[in-house]
């Protein structure tokens, strides 16, 4: 991806399948009884807004290639009308957002999934079900899109795996120090109060490519597309290209995203995600993501409108995205409290088939962009990139809906669930 935000945006284009089901799977042989479900309606209904939620972000990598996506500057129509203003929105309220709360979710799978660490057990349960993990996101990413983030999530949760048992306050500090570590290391020394204002004026003239420089990019973006729109072969080079891109990114992403899986885990233990704090707690946090997000919003519409980035912007913003994504949390879980379930039952069915939901985004999303499924790369505003991305909304939270009338899982995580017991397990509601 051309535009890394202190090495964090290529987080932004993908989904975490965090707690796609996070059903307690007991061991046991073949014979043995259907496993006791262990559901959080909560976590249910706070996967399923952000399962959508991302969709708004990764439609940017599915419309256009990687240099291109998440780029105002490289974008391929002018950055102006509702076409800013349609991007400063994701920016603002989407962008990292979600895929720092699906990273928090994913910890907490582990531990509902894999119990105690001395559950020898369900820990070997927990072995598989991440290394069918990974072999899915190997599949995703080179054989749908280079998009995919289930093979971070899957190596990531190994080292998670071994951490699962700490306590919240533990994990809330190993945690915190692993997320703020890159951001924070990759602050500029310029934006720092000692710099001088010719260091800071000359490091901030950086943040901004040349026209010259714009024009490349834009002309290398074109040709990219055209080959990409050209065929089936076209499309899936440059998916296999970009994929091994991201790959090659991975290691700047493990320990952040392992210590957003801690904090996730620690607010779980502690009652924050399972729903079990005062109100006030939760107002409190609305409170602070509120602030969080108007800073945020200021720097993305410095960047984004006014083409004058605050210098160390980007690391701001990554550091305020917690924030954010807990307030967004909290709002949900004080809606459940006010009654307001029934409301939201098709969100908590969306997040209840979460692996599902991402797996046909991308088909539904490639099938319109990528040559040989619809060839219409870089042909489609931002403008109309949102009235297809709530398209997919209304029609996931529909099918959703209607599939758990009739059926006990989604389909791909009843796949991913039978070969992880190696058996077959229930899919038609008894």
């Amino acid at each position: 991806m051309a535009i890394p935000r202190a090495g964090f945006a290529i987080r932004s284009f993908h989904l975490h399948q965090s707690l796609i089901d996070h059903s307690t799977p007991q061991a046991g042989p073949p014979a043995a009884a259907p496993a006791a479900k262990t559901r959080i309606h909560a976590l249910d209904l706070i996967r399923g807004v952000s399962i959508l939620g991302i969709l708004a972000v990764n439609a940017d990598g599915f419309a256009a290639p990687m240099a291109a996506a998440l780029n105002h500057l490289t974008w391929p129509f002018p950055n102006e009308g509702w076409t800013a203003l349609s991007f400063w929105l994701m920016d603002t309220l989407f962008r990292e957002k979600f895929v720092t709360l699906f990273s928090m979710l994913f910890g907490i799978s582990v531990f509902l999934v894999g119990g105690e660490l001395g559950d020898k057990a369900r820990g070997r349960i927990l072995w598989r079900r991440l290394g069918l993990l990974f072999l899915f996101g190997m599949l995703h990413g080179f054989g749908i899109w280079w998009g995919d983030i289930l093979s971070l999530y899957a190596v990531t949760g190994v080292l998670m795996f071994f951490c699962r048992s700490w306590r919240p306050r533990t994990l809330a500090i190993a945690g915190l120090v692993l997320f703020v570590a890159l951001p924070l290391s990759r602050f500029p020394v310029a934006a720092l109060p000692g710099a001088t204002p010719q260091e800071y004026a000359a490091a901030s003239a950086r943040l901004v490519p040349s026209a010259a420089v714009l024009e490349r990019r834009k002309a290398a973006i074109a040709a990219t597309m055209a080959e990409a729109k050209d065929s089936w072969r076209g499309a899936y080079r440059l998916n296999t290209e970009q994929y091994l891109r991201l790959l090659s990114g991975y290691g700047w992403q493990i320990l952040p995203t392992l210590g957003l899986m801690m904090i996730g885990l620690a607010l779980f233990k502690s009652g924050f995600l399972a729903g079990a704090c005062a109100t006030r707690r939760y107002a409190a946090t609305i409170a602070a993501g509120a602030a969080a997000a108007l800073l945020i919003g200021w720097l993305c519409w410095r960047r984004d409108i006014v083409d004058a980035p605050v210098l160390g912007g980007g690391s701001a913003e990554i550091l305020l995205a917690p924030f954010v994504s807990l307030a967004y949390a909290a709002a949900l879980i004080l809606l459940l409290r006010a009654g307001a379930g029934r409301v939201l039952a098709p969100f908590a069915a969306a997040g209840r088939m979460a692996f599902t939901n991402y797996l046909t985004q991308s088909l539904a999303m490639t099938s319109i962009f990528y040559g040989g499924r619809g060839a219409l790369m870089g042909e489609v505003d931002r403008p109309g990139l949102w009235a297809i991305v709530i398209g997919v909304w209304v029609l996931q939270l529909a099918w959703s809906t209607l599939w758990f009338t009739r059926f006990e899982t989604g389909p791909f995580e009843w796949v991913w669930r039978s070969l992880t017991l190696g058996r077959r397990v229930a899919l038609l509601k008894r």
